[in-house]
């Protein structure tokens, strides 16, 4: 009856519309009260889930990303994917998907990704005579590699959502070729439809320009280096790397570049700010939730289910991308890590799939859910700037969903992608 409580009123507080994180806390406290817990419980699992050291990552990271979006990093890695690729068939299409996947390492986050290169991508898309569904589609599933990079928050929160069984560095390195892989079946996806629509091809600007722009976006992209070596040499920590990327941007967009503003700082800082409270919050609620999941044994249960259905590893792991998909659909990015992870972690890891593998897995399907509606955040904010509606972005949108199913699928059933790197950097033997 505990389990039928919580598991009704949660998803009868997200049918109401209340925001997700106040829908988590709220179904924990009326399972509390029903079974008659001290209501001091709710406050020492929120306490506790935030009180934890390596959070301090998610601010740092959080901060960096805002610092790169508001401090003119984007116009210059815009400028070195238009050189590199703008000659291929659908050259500004190619454009976007490899700019988008370059400042989706700088930024870590899908969201800021798709503000950064759709107000400079989309409007000139538009200006050289591409349709604005293609842009817009483009532009909001390329920005969605962010998630995989090493500067990604979710990649924080994800290792932490699995108590301990995954390194954070091990995670770090294991998202760059996913992230690849992502990028690759997008850029094979807005080359086939800038094919079938006849869209124009761009001229190349020599070499030399290339150079210049590489070597005019390179300060903004050493900050992907200057993490993964920092912490594969144990010059700093995973924790620790997050604060150096925020010193870093911060000397590059004041010093640098010179870019930034006053009055733009104070914007990221704010930005950061909210985007962190928000992150917290939903951190201390879902431990609440977690630890009546657990005092159910909610992962047992949906174990149980799955084997009903099938035995087979493949089937196993294809119902979690299936189930992952759907609620990714109406929940938020982190919310849907902080309370899949422990219910689906230890049935992935029954089927034969490796922690690091899975944090994979995740971040791809929570990825798809941010551009899938109801929630969809960043299709919403592709949208907004493209000044369509997400209907008619939705009906030409099958072959990037596509791209990004192919991705997934060869995450899901190739160990390969996602734990080769791990294991010849870092000697991971998972």
């Amino acid at each position: 009856m505990e389990l039928i409580i919580l598991g009704a009123t949660f998803f009868g507080f997200l049918v109401l519309g209340v925001p997700v994180a106040f829908a988590i806390g709220l179904s924990a406290i009326c399972t509390i009260l029903y079974e008659g817990l001290p209501v001091a419980v709710i406050f020492q699992q929120m306490m506790s889930g935030m009180n934890i050291f390596s959070f301090l990552a998610i601010p740092f990271f959080v901060f960096s990303g805002e610092l790169m979006l508001h401090g003119g990093v984007a116009d210059k890695i815009v400028q070195l994917a238009k050189n590199l690729v703008g000659h291929i068939r659908g050259g500004l299409g190619m454009s976007n998907v490899v700019a988008c996947t370059l400042f989706g390492g700088v930024s870590g986050s899908p969201v800021a990704d798709v503000s950064a290169m759709g107000a400079v991508m989309i409007p000139m898309m538009k200006k050289e005579g591409f349709d604005t569904d293609y842009a817009v589609n483009v532009t909001t599933h390329a920005s969605l590699v962010g998630a995989l990079m090493p500067t990604s928050h979710n990649m924080i929160i994800y290792a932490l959502a699995a108590g301990g069984k995954v390194s954070i560095g091990a995670l770090i390195a294991a998202g760059l070729l996913p992230a690849l892989v992502l990028m690759i079946c997008m850029l094979v996806a807005a080359y086939a439809v800038a094919v079938k629509r006849g869209y124009p091809a761009g001229k190349f600007p020599g070499w030399t320009e290339v150079v210049r722009s590489f070597a005019a976006a390179l300060p903004g992209l050493l900050i992907v280096g200057i993490i993964l070596t920092g912490i594969l040499s144990g010059v700093f920590t995973a924790t620790e790397s997050a604060a150096v990327a925020v010193t870093y941007t911060i000397v590059l967009t004041f010093f640098i570049y010179r870019t930034m503003t006053w009055s733009n700082f104070l914007h990221a800082a704010a930005k950061a700010v909210k985007t962190t409270g928000v992150v917290l919050l939903l951190i201390g609620v879902s431990t609440m939730f977690q630890y009546l999941m657990g005092l159910y044994e909610v992962a047992d249960f949906a174990g149980e289910l799955m084997s009903k259905v099938s035995t087979q590893p493949w089937m196993i792991l294809l119902l979690i991308n299936i189930i992952l998909f759907l609620l990714g659909t109406f929940m938020d990015m982190a919310a849907t890590i902080l309370i899949c992870t422990p219910i689906f972690l230890p049935i992935a890891m029954k089927a034969g799939m490796d922690p690091v593998q899975f944090g994979m897995l995740m971040l791809i399907n929570c990825a798809l859910g941010l551009n899938t509606p109801p929630v969809g955040t960043t299709q919403f904010v592709g949208c907004a700037i493209g000044g369509i509606s997400v209907g008619a972005v939705m009906r030409t949108i099958l072959p990037f969903y596509a791209a990004l199913i192919a991705a997934l699928m060869f995450v899901t059933y190739v160990p390969a992608f996602s734990l080769w790197l791990p294991r010849l950097l870092m000697g991971y033997k998972g």
